[in-house]
């Protein structure tokens, strides 16, 4: 046998099972509509020209042929059209069709998340929002995902719809020359195991859609219209009254129809070579299609017969299908898939010079806005579960409480949608986003004032801390609310409006405070005062003008700081020796500045006593806006033309020290004869031991000012260390767990396929120590060279290519933008102790309301151990019973669970708004000394994990524990069961064919590995791969409040420690 048989025997061999060698195509034709919520145009301007329409007529159309299928994806036009379009009769049809299965909800968030620059607690949020509707109203829980439209591929995705359930993750837009190496060794279908420490216990079967990505083909040899499009184009504002829109297909007639076909199946047989096996996925729409779902299938019916009529000859069947249909068949062939990591596809390229990274930064404020509402939104819903549980403190109508924590949910699940916090709007949308964000969260704030706050006016006058607040003689009071569950030591800063000030606390004792001058009110003073609270709980704080000395009456008072200016100086290189260096320190680090440049110059860890060379400076990229001169960047795209250049010519610096803190404030000037600056620093350092406040003198506290800038300039704020980092970043994805990102030498565009983005956490570092950024918002970062951070904090931009011109999406965006990071610079075991709390301490600062506190007593105080974080404490709302065949039972009948329909104790919310009040109240009790206090919850969840032996959760996956399956403990040991007092109920949310079904096991080299049958349900995430510590997140989510524990434990596998 000669060598070439011999290789041919072998490639035999190792060809993997399942690739077909030959027979007929299958072609799975699945109609769609891509609804992007905002983009281009208003919710409201959408559902108007064409959202509405697609869900009326796709009802009807899907009602008239028993063949014809359609898939529907996000929830939050489908929740408008069925609350304030649809009839009854209407309503009757879609329960039907989803019954029949010929309708089906995938993926059902209430968006399609971004995800390169979302949090995961917000996905988490949206998702729960489109998925708690679909069970309420329906019964059902959607079994697949259908991200095909985000830029880029996060990991964190397929691990969250793996614990929620999915039987299967559909994506897009990966990087181009990836893409199409995937396509040519048919690699596009894999399992993904997106987390590196759950690994194939969490694991998605994921399809890759080709380059036709989610939309049909759009071209058609034999005519000059678009092809299978023959509703054409949607008009806007309205429906033009003739029904005729711009570029309709031509219509399939006798004359057409073997060129329609020959068309579709040439396409057909194109994708099929990509991929092993001979069933293909055929997505049929793109954006904004099947307004008139008639025409469509009119067309598409006889196209689809007369393919099918001659598939012997053409080698290719045809048939409408769902995603359940075409994945059921597919596994169906029993074929062993490849194996993934936890890599990511970010960033994503779509050509060389088409770098989508520019959007990790793009509009920064409404970046920022998102993630105080997502913050404000998880201290409204503990406050209120707690006050409501077991029963409420002060008469509040919970059905106007949940009305405000609805209206915020619905805000900040909105703007997650891929094209709204990726800034990649038109100004109107990027309106109408903060326009429902404000208003959500003055509305929790309203909430979280009638609760703490004294008199009837709390709830409207009293909710927002005045700009302000010490214009009356007497002062004012101030309630301060810590929404983690532990306790926090802060500094809280108030506006003032008297340059004497006296705090107390409630028990009238003096509390440590700084007076200095506002940065940003003339004539006010900024009052920093230093507080402890305990988990969940609020502290009232007393302000008050100091009568002075003039009087003869000594009274304790904020001490107020000094201020130290120096000249200002020009740009000039900086050198590493400093020879006027001024020390600002605390216990933990000492800060170097350098008097001949006004930049700092090295900074001190106590640990280690390590001295790191750091200097910062705002540099610009200077970007093209003539597309005959080349590439342009966009709201997307970020095209550097060269290396970013210094953007300041002079800086000037103050020194404002105290004795609770000090604060270097430095301002960067385009010009030295500028009398305005256009960036500015302020670093923070607060004189707290660390026994007192160990997270407060760990970091270095920056807020930044950038803007406005000129136009086509991209700012960034480049941090030089001498950290030997070798040009490797490590940045976190989605705040979930962190992606080692080394810098990759491409033939074109490197600068900004090297750019990554950083939703919480980016860290560089050598063999002794760790430079940790934490961000209270998406940034892109990069390290463009060794010991190097860049981190772009603004984008300013205008181009002439028609396309951006015509949405409206050239990025001219001239506003003033505010970020904050906070620096940890240790060794990496004292970072990997610090960062998990501190991104937290960042992320959920205490929420300060001005007024009297409304009596004196509050919950008892939540102390979880330092190694757990509460994520969600909640009290969703959802209208149905704990008993799922209750629940079935009640829709079959057309209503929906009452208050009466769940037996029991019903606890305090007994209103049909909060739905099924059968759960018992969370429960904080004190065990005897020294044992901690310890956190129980008794209630129904939808779903119980355990954490306990690898045997066991095995054992377990498909059923709760013997005994009552239905309480969580969490207490610094070990999880286990508990019993409650009370009787055990069934558990929720499982539909019939879900309670009997197991979830869709693919095979993979080595073995196979099932999951749960339950979308929905998170638990066990164990994947906050930073430093030695990982979070473990078990998740009960409940009837009538939804509860997350994350718990943070050591895990010696971690490459990160």
């Amino acid at each position: 046998m000669g060598p070439l048989r011999w290789l041919l025997v072998l490639l035999a061999l190792l060809r993997p099972q399942g690739v077909r060698a030959g027979g007929p195509i299958r072609a799975f034709v699945v109609p769609h509509s891509h609804m992007d919520v905002g983009w281009v145009y208003t919710v409201q301007e959408s559902m108007r020209a064409y959202a509405a329409n697609v869900y009326t007529s796709v009802v009807e159309e899907l009602t008239r042929r028993p063949q014809r299928t359609f898939i529907a994806v996000e929830q939050q036009f489908f929740r408008l059209w069925w609350s304030h379009v649809a009839s009854d009769e209407q309503r009757r049809q879609v329960r039907k069709l989803l019954d029949t299965g010929r309708l089906e909800f995938v993926l059902g968030g209430q968006v399609m998340h971004d995800e390169a620059v979302t949090h995961v607690d917000d996905q988490i949020l949206q998702l729960t929002e489109g998925h708690g509707f679909l069970y309420e109203t329906f019964g059902i829980r959607p079994r697949f995902s259908w991200h095909v439209d985000p830029f880029g591929a996060s990991a964190t995705t397929p691990t969250l719809f793996a614990l929620a359930g999915f039987d299967a993750h559909l994506i897009s837009r990966i990087d181009y020359d990836l893409k199409e190496a995937m396509q040519e060794a048919q690699e596009l279908q894999f399992v993904w195991r997106g987390s590196l420490s759950l690994a194939e216990q969490q694991e998605s079967f994921t399809h890759v859609m080709d380059q036709y990505s989610y939309c049909t083909p759009a071209h058609i040899p034999f005519s000059n219209r678009s092809g299978f499009y023959w509703n054409g184009v949607a008009v806007f504002p309205d429906p033009p009254p003739d029904g005729v829109y711009p570029n309709m297909s031509e219509p399939v007639t006798p004359a057409n129809i073997d060129l329609y076909a020959e068309a579709l199946v040439a396409n057909v047989r194109q994708r099929a070579a990509w991929f092993r096996t001979p069933y293909v996925l055929w997505p049929w729409g793109c954006d904004k299609q099947f307004f008139n779902a008639s025409v469509q299938f009119t067309n598409m019916d006889p196209l689809l017969d007369h393919i099918n009529s001659r598939a012997a000859e053409l080698g290719v069947s045809a048939q409408y299908a769902t995603l359940a249909d075409y994945f059921g068949a597919l596994h169906a062939l029993n074929t062993t898939w490849g194996v993934r990591g936890h890599q990511d596809f970010l960033p994503y390229s779509s050509e060389p010079f088409q770098a989508w990274t520019g959007f990790y930064t793009s509009r920064s404020v409404l970046k920022g806005l998102a993630r105080r509402a997502s913050a404000l939104l998880h201290a409204g819903e503990s406050m209120f579960t707690r006050h409501m549980w077991p029963a409420p403190h002060r008469l509040l109508d919970p059905a106007w409480a949940l009305q405000q924590l609805r209206q915020l949910r619905w805000a900040v699940s909105e703007v997650q949608h891929h094209d709204a916090i990726t800034g990649t709007e038109s100004p109107k949308v990027r309106d109408m986003y903060k326009e429902h964000l404000a208003t959500g969260m003055l509305g929790v704030r309203k909430l979280m004032a009638a609760i703490v706050l004294a008199g009837p006016e709390a709830g409207e006058r009293r909710a927002v801390p005045a700009a302000d607040s010490g214009a009356g003689p007497e002062g004012h009071s101030a309630v301060v609310y810590n929404p983690l569950a532990w306790t926090v030591t802060a500094i809280v800063t108030l506006t003032v409006g008297f340059p004497g000030v006296r705090v107390t606390d409630e028990s009238g004792h003096p509390v440590p405070a700084q007076l200095q001058n506002s940065t940003s009110t003339p004539s006010t003073y900024d009052l920093h005062i230093l507080t402890t609270i305990p988990g969940l709980s609020y502290r009232h704080y007393s302000i008050r003008p100091t009568l002075g000395a003039q009087e003869g009456i000594q009274e304790p008072s904020a001490t107020v700081a000094s201020i130290i200016q120096f000249d200002r100086r020009p740009r000039r290189r900086a050198s590493r020796k400093g020879r006027r260096l001024v020390p600002i320190m605390n216990d933990c680090y000492t800060v170097l500045m350098d008097q001949d440049t006004n930049l700092m110059h090295s900074i001190q860890e106590s640990w280690s006593n390590r001295t790191v060379h750091v200097t910062q400076e705002f540099l610009e990229y200077h970007a093209n806006g003539d597309v005959k001169q080349g590439p342009i960047s966009d709201n997307y795209m970020f095209s550097p033309h060269e290396a970013a250049v210094p953007a300041w010519g002079a800086v000037g610096m103050e020194i404002v020290a105290g004795k609770l803190l000090t604060e270097v404030r430095q301002y960067f000037y385009r010009d030295p004869a500028d009398k305005e600056h256009t960036y500015a620093i302020h670093s923070r350092l607060v004189h707290v031991p660390p026994s007192k406040g160990e997270l407060l003198c760990g970091r270095i506290e920056q807020e930044y000012r950038a803007g406005p800038l000129e136009l086509n300039r991209e700012a960034v704020l480049r941090t030089s260390t001498d950290l030997d980092s070798q040009q490797v970043i490590h940045t976190d994805n989605n705040g979930y767990q962190m992606q080692r990102r080394p810098h990759l030498a491409h033939a074109n565009n490197s600068i900004a396929r090297n750019y990554y983005p950083m939703v919480q956490t980016a860290f560089i570092e050598d063999n002794r120590s760790r430079l940790v950024l934490l961000s209270e918002r998406a940034h892109g970062v990069s390290s463009q060279d060794n010991g190097q951070v860049e981190v772009m904090l603004h984008r300013r931009l205008w181009n002439n290519l028609e396309w951006d011109l015509a949405y409206n999406l050239t990025l001219n965006d001239t506003s003033i933008v505010r970020p904050t990071l906070w620096l940890l610079l240790a060794p990496q075991p004292v970072t990997a102790t610090l960062h998990p709390r501190d991104r937290l301490a960042l992320q959920h600062r205490p929420v300060v309301l001005c007024g009297e506190l409304a009596g004196p007593r509050q919950r008892a105080a939540v102390t979880l151990p330092p190694n757990l974080h509460l994520q969600t404490l909640s009290i969703p709302g959802w209208n149905y019973s704990s008993n799922h065949t209750e629940h079935l039972e009640s829709l079959r009948k057309g209503r929906a669970a009452g208050p009466g329909d769940c037996g029991g104790p019903g606890g305090a919310l007994t209103h049909r708004d909060l739905g099924c009040a059968c759960a018992a109240p969370l429960e904080l009790e004190d065990t005897d000394p020294p044992h901690p206090r310890r956190w129980e919850l008794c209630s129904a969840p939808r779903r119980w994990h355990q954490l306990q032996s690898e045997a066991a959760r095995r054992h377990h996956r498909h059923s709760p524990p013997k005994g009552n399956p239905h309480v969580l403990r969490s207490l610094p040991r070990a999880v286990s069961p508990h019993e409650c007092s009370r009787p055990p109920v069934t558990p929720c949310n499982r539909t019939e064919q879900n309670t009997k079904r197991r979830k869709a096991v693919w095979r993979v080299p080595g073995g196979q590995v099932s999951e749960s049958a339950l979308p929905i349900q998170l638990a066990n995430f164990r994947n906050w791969s930073f430093g030695a510590m990982v979070a473990q997140w078990l998740s009960v989510w409940l009837l009538t409040k939804r509860l997350a524990v994350q718990i943070h434990q050591p895990l010696t596998r971690n490459p990160m420690a």
